[in-house]
């Protein structure tokens, strides 16, 4: 996601906002793949650290679909924005601490912990969907 400075800040806020935090394109992206292989799975478990995105108990793996920008991942499309930057650069840190106290908590409580990120998506799907497959053929 790109910082665009022709927006003035009334339409960059909707623009913002708009953005969806649940049933985003790569989470469907992802659902769709783990439901084609035959994968059940519940969604945004609020008894969990983070409400993961995806869990799959079977399993006791929890799946973060995490867009690059808002979990400050160091691709393009995670970079910070030149306007307003008092404001986000602080709140990128705390979403990227929030991610790191949610997973070892994750992980403390027993479960495997994958994170899928926007600019990966491709390849991390496909290496889920093969270890998940690899895993219920060992059991």
């Amino acid at each position: 996601m790109m910082s665009d400075l022709r927006f003035d800040p009334e339409t960059r806020r909707r623009n913002m906002s708009a953005i969806r935090s649940k049933g985003s394109a790569i989470e469907m992206q992802v659902r769709r793949a783990l439901h084609r292989a035959g994968f059940r799975y519940r969604l945004h478990r609020r008894d969990l650290p983070g409400r993961p995105d995806i869990t799959l108990p079977k399993y006791r793996l929890a799946v973060f679909v995490d867009g690059c920008f808002w979990h400050g991942h160091d691709c393009i499309q995670g970079h910070t924005p030149r306007t307003n930057t008092s404001y986000w650069g602080p709140k990128i840190e705390r979403n990227m601490e929030r991610d790191r106290v949610n997973r070892k908590a994750l992980e403390g409580a027993g479960w495997q912990v994958v994170v899928v990120r926007e600019c990966t998506v491709g390849a991390d799907i496909a290496g889920l969907v093969s270890a998940l497959q690899a895993q219920r053929s060992r059991t």
